[in-house]
């Protein structure tokens, strides 16, 4: 026994350091939140990984620079053979090799709020070198190619602008810095020659350069924006992971204290059955004089009273190890043959008394011919009983209770039991319906019980696949339906309609 309870104790262990983990996870979502609500600018809050997308980008298109300038550099020398720009060639890769290994070197290095300030400067000191290679190329001249060489060169710087600010979308004022020097140049350029070209390179070059810094800065925003979002989806999904971890530990909670509940109701049930037992069979012993004849007429009073009790508390014992049993999924069904008709006609013998006590009348109409239904006779029998113990509590002095056993529409049979009691108010309904729910009607009658009838009729009809449904207007009375499906009837017979139905054998009982 002892190893028994110890495996089901070592199972139903609560993980406590779950809860700690939780808190900590938490604690992190809001502290994110937070820092995403506040009033900083977002580019302090995702510098770092703007900066390290940025990197990864420079490293991968690392190569396209490169092949643009031996591009220009080809086509220049053939349009132009000064040893200058080949001059110029070797010094502009120089630089972008310079900077590809500075870019390597941020990659791998932390970037943090202490270091990242001096990284970016670095970065943009690398873009000002580059510039200052294209101001070189700018101030090149071809006084032999005429026109064609300014051309050329405002095709060139207008391509490596777009390209610069395409791969430097990222890193803020990149293409700021990066071709200010150009603009310089070309500024000199045109005011020394005063070339209509000149000026026309160097209008169209710095209206270009606007527009990609116009353009390069919204990009830099909308990546913004992006980090943002993802941030909060994070955070979010963060969120309902601790609130999923949450809801799974109070439902594993909660159903183990309805288990220990379970477990506690069905062992104090059989605890307190075992000397009920001997209660009842001595003051039964002592009400009928068994032993002899008691002297005194109160103890005899007294014997039948410690009886009543002792069965009333008796009866709500086995109702509550009934309902414990259901929810330790333990109550088990033995099925045989049943008539719900025999069944009726014995609960109402078995009330019949205490109904004739309170002047009520028990009207029956049930359907002739009925065929058995497979199902638990025992565990029917409390269900009808139930029902109709309830509709005579609470049917006032003089009612009626109307019992109709029949076919449904579907096929199946039910029990009907109606009376013309008070009735239950249509908020209270749900309350009748829970354990130990009762409504104000029973709260204020004088036979109280544990309010467990209704759900283990419940719960009695849903192991058989039937259904339980329950109609009340106040102070009109009540209806109380117990059904079982067509599977359980052992006779195959079509749904009967209201224009065919059998006319029902009708007995009243006074």
């Amino acid at each position: 026994m002892s190893n028994g309870v110890t495996t089901s104790t070592d199972k139903n262990i609560v993980d406590l350091s779950r809860g700690h983990r939780n808190k900590a996870v938490a604690k992190a979502v809001r502290t994110t939140r937070e820092r995403l609500q506040s009033n900083q600018s977002g580019s302090l809050l995702f510098e770092s990984e703007i900066l390290g997308m940025h990197l990864g980008a420079t490293l991968q298109g690392a190569a396209v620079m490169p092949i643009i300038i031996l591009m220009v550099s080809g086509f220049g020398a053939y349009i132009n053979p000064d040893p200058t720009l080949l001059l110029w060639t070797l010094a502009t890769l120089t630089i972008h090799a310079l900077n590809i290994i500075l870019v390597k070197r941020a990659s791998r290095a932390d970037l943090v709020a202490a270091n990242l300030i001096r990284w970016r400067r670095l970065l943009l000191i690398g873009q000002v070198s580059m510039g200052a290679c294209w101001a070189f190329f700018s101030l090149q001249s071809c006084n032999p190619c005429g026109d064609t060489f300014v051309f050329y060169k405002g095709a060139v710087l207008l391509i490596v602008l777009s390209v610069t600010a395409m791969s430097n979308m990222l890193l803020r004022q990149a293409v700021l810095f990066g071709f200010l020097p150009t603009v310089g140049a070309l500024l000199f350029t045109a005011i020394s020659s005063r070339h209509i070209l000149d000026i026309g390179v160097t209008a169209l070059f710095t209206t270009a350069l606007v527009f990609f810094i116009y353009i390069t800065s919204r990009l830099h925003q909308a990546n913004l924006k992006l980090l943002s979002f993802q941030s909060e989806k994070d955070d979010l999904i963060a969120e309902l992971e601790v609130a999923k971890s949450l809801s799974d530990e109070a439902r594993r909670r909660a159903e183990e204290a309805n288990l220990a509940k379970s477990r506690f109701l069905a062992s104090m049930s059989h605890e307190l059955r075992t000397p009920l037992n001997a209660i009842l069979g001595f003051s039964e012993v002592m009400a009928t004089e068994v032993l002899g004849p008691l002297n005194n007429p109160l103890y005899k009073e007294y014997s039948g009273d410690i009886h009543r009790s002792g069965q009333h508390l008796l009866d709500l014992i086995n109702e509550i190890l009934d309902l414990s049993r259901i929810e330790a999924g333990k109550y088990e069904l033995n099925e045989e043959v049943v008539s719900l008709l025999d069944l009726a006609e014995d609960c109402i013998g078995m009330v019949q008394l205490r109904a004739k006590a309170k002047n009520i009348s028990i009207s029956e109409q049930f359907e002739a011919n009925l065929p058995s239904v497979w199902a638990d006779e025992k565990a029917m029998r409390q269900v009808i009983l139930n029902l109709l113990s309830n509709a005579v509590k609470f049917t006032p002095q003089g009612g009626e209770v109307a019992v109709k056993v029949g076919w449904t529409a579907g096929g199946g049979q039910y029990v009907s039991i109606r009376d013309n009691g008070p009735g239950i108010p249509e908020n209270e309904i749900p309350v009748v319906l829970s354990a130990f729910g009762q409504g104000s009607i029973a709260i204020k009658s004088a036979e109280q019980g544990t309010g467990l009838g209704l759900p283990i009729v419940q719960a009695i009809l849903a192991k058989h696949g039937g259904e339980f449904k329950l109609k009340s207007k106040l102070r009109e009375g009540t209806e109380v339906i117990a059904i079982l499906p067509a599977r359980r009837v052992l006779e195959s017979l079509p749904a009967v309609t209201e224009t065919h139905a059998v006319e029902p054998r009708k007995r009243q009982f006074a």
